[in-house]
Order: structure tokens, then sequence, then C-alpha cells
């Protein structure tokens, strides 16, 4: 069975929590629909130093009531090991460029540092992953152009808040 790969930008998992006040219930029902979409059907894919795991625990609460989002990162905690769920993608720290799989490439030199690690492990990943994206519009979609000309595709779970 071939399953495809993603990436999924933290904002989805809050989001999907209702943790963003700016995004609607259509953009929270899109990120539950892709939460659900990658436990049932896709493989997520994470990094070989688990900086993306811990920054989904720190933006994620799972003692409390848990939301969609929660629920992802406890099904992430129990499946982070089985290939058919996750797989983790090597990736070098890279003190100037974050990572040595980001491109080195003057006009994303304003790229948020913190998202680096998501397209890095997309192009690390070689099977062309799309990286699902919510609510951050000031790196993915403002540097969207650039990055795909690196090969690195996102999908944007909630085109409307990508107005300015």
């Amino acid at each position: 069975m071939d399953v495809s790969e993603v990436v999924l930008d933290t904002n989805v998992a809050m989001v999907s929590n209702g943790a963003a006040g700016h995004a609607g219930l259509a953009c929270q029902d899109n990120c539950i629909n892709a939460l659900d979409d990658i436990m049932e059907s896709r493989r997520l894919l994470l990094d070989d130093q688990n900086l993306i795991i811990q920054e989904y625990g720190g933006a994620l609460n799972m003692p409390r009531q848990p939301g969609p989002g929660d629920r992802f990162l406890q099904w992430l905690w129990r499946n982070q090991a089985d290939e058919r769920h996750c797989r983790k993608v090597a990736i070098t720290p890279n003190d100037e460029r974050g990572f040595d799989e980001f491109p080195d490439d003057p006009s994303l030199n304003g790229f948020d540092m913190d998202d680096r690690k998501f397209a890095a492990v997309a192009i690390a990943a070689g099977s062309s992953p799309k990286i699902l994206n919510a609510a951050d519009r000031r790196s993915w979609w403002e540097y969207r152009d650039e990055l795909r000309q690196h090969g690195v595709e996102v999908d944007f779970l909630c085109p409307a808040l990508m107005q300015p």
C-alpha cells in the first residue's frame, strides 16, 4: 500500500483545538479533517531529532479535556515508531540556515527560523510531501513561491486567513 506522506505545521493541531481566535469554524473543521486523514490514511513525517514532536508537545496540552489536536498528539505518541503511520527523516542542524537541508537561498533569509525544520524535513524526505498549514501567513504564505522553487509545496487549509 502506497501511503502519501505529509508534514504538519503545529498550527494545524492548535487551530483544531480552537486555540486560534481568528480562525473560524470552517478553518477549524478543515484542520480536524486533516488530522483525521493523517491518523487514518497518511504517513506523518517527523525529524530524527524530535524537534517537531517537542514543538507539538509544547503547544498542545494532553492532560486537560482533550481537543482534536490533543487527541492527535496522543495518537502520535502511540504511533511515532510505527512506520505505517510515521517516518523520521534525518536533518542536520546548521547555525546559519537552521538546517543544511533548508535552501541556501537569500530570498528565504526572512523565513521563520522555527518553521525551517518542517521545510527541511519536507525537502530531505525525498517523497515531495506537502506541508499542511492552517494559520501561519507570515512564513508559509509570504514565501510560498520561493519555497516552491525548491520543491516545497504547502497546502493552505484555511485560505481565507492568508489574505492581508
